[in-house]
């Protein structure tokens, strides 16, 4: 009598069926091919100031974003197609620190960040320093693949940009009712009595970012922020900087990080969770956390989502909240705020 397993396996491997596991906080779906998870910040998030009504517009757009992006690896699309759509929807929306809802520098306008890669040629583009580019991640990608560098900065970045046909926009476009105010609470406490540890956790978040993988087994990974709230003489963050706030490599994983950036670079979180996958085989949940308890024991705090070249999906994180969602093939996308019980 032939062995189940081994006539399961040959018909699969006749069919050139692959069927990656998709994980995230225990669940797993075994039927699916292709998947998406997205972040919108980390950080400070109470229950008590997030309105019902927040709290519904933010998931609405969560979800939608990840509709999107789900809906171009349903038909064939590529990873990459999908976390720029991820990400261009979150951009657009007020409520998170990257885009139409950046944060503002001490001089009150914005400079945005961002960086896309991909996992199959590791290519990779990044920007910073942007006041007038309506969606700093499709500029990352016209810097991929358009120019011979990786990273473009402020004004040169807008040059290329409008050769490159990117959108832009009037500066005030980015400056919001919601941002002034933060921006003018946090030059009140910094006035005051300068700002200790604690009140610096409130300025440092609100990334977005979306991982994926498509049915060809190609990874990829995409990253836009406002930065800090407040920030000074062109403070750049992890997000534009590749190993350390995006990442993807489909020999390990694709991640996105949000967090207090400065120790994110110094942590260079995204390479090292990449590298304890593929040099040390760690679980993609073990290796994430592994890096996350290392910015937590600097003094960092912040999350990450990773996913690697099997579907499995993580999302640690050592904050009090983090915006994040994922949709497994053709399942209903979930998302979440808050820590599961």
């Amino acid at each position: 009598m032939y062995n189940l397993a081994l006539i399961l396996a040959f018909v699969f491997l006749l069919a050139g069926c692959s069927a990656p596991s998709v994980t995230v906080s225990g669940k797993s779906d075994t039927n699916t091919t292709f998947a998406i998870a997205i972040h919108g910040g980390a950080g400070v998030i109470s229950k008590a100031q997030l309105s019902p009504e927040r709290e519904a517009a933010i998931r609405n757009d969560l979800e939608r974003a990840l509709k999107a992006g789900q809906a171009i690896l349903t038909k064939g699309g590529t990873s990459m197609d999908a976390v720029v759509a991820a990400v261009n929807i979150l951009e657009d929306s007020p409520y998170f620190n990257a885009g139409k809802g950046a944060v503002l520098t001490s001089e009150g306008h914005s400079e945005l960040d961002a960086a896309i890669m991909d996992g199959k040629t590791l290519g990779a583009g990044a920007v910073t320093g942007l006041r007038q580019v309506k969606n700093p991640i499709n500029l990352a990608r016209a810097v991929m693949e358009k120019s011979p560098h990786v990273m473009l900065s402020g004004n040169g970045a807008e040059v290329f940009a409008r050769s490159a046909g990117i959108e832009m926009v009037a500066p005030s476009y980015f400056v919001t009712p919601e941002r002034q105010r933060a921006l003018e609470a946090a030059k009140r406490k910094e006035n005051a009595s300068g700002m200790n540890q604690g009140e610096m956790r409130k300025l440092n978040y609100g990334t977005v970012g979306a991982v994926a993988l498509d049915r060809n087994g190609n990874l990829a990974a995409a990253t836009s922020t406002g930065g800090m709230t407040n920030k000074k003489w062109g403070r750049v963050g992890d997000a534009p900087i590749i190993g350390a706030g995006t990442y993807a490599n489909n020999a390990s994983a694709a991640i996105s990080a949000t967090g207090w950036g400065e120790f994110f670079i110094r942590s260079v979180v995204a390479h090292d969770i990449a590298a304890l996958i593929e040099y040390k085989g760690l679980k993609t949940e073990v290796a994430a956390q592994t890096v996350i308890d290392k910015v937590g024991q600097l003094g960092g705090d912040g999350g990450v989502i990773v996913m690697d070249r099997k579907g499995q999906i993580a999302m640690p994180f050592n904050s009090e909240g983090m915006y994040r969602g994922w949709a497994n093939g053709n399942l209903k996308p979930e998302t979440r705020i808050f820590k599961e019980k």
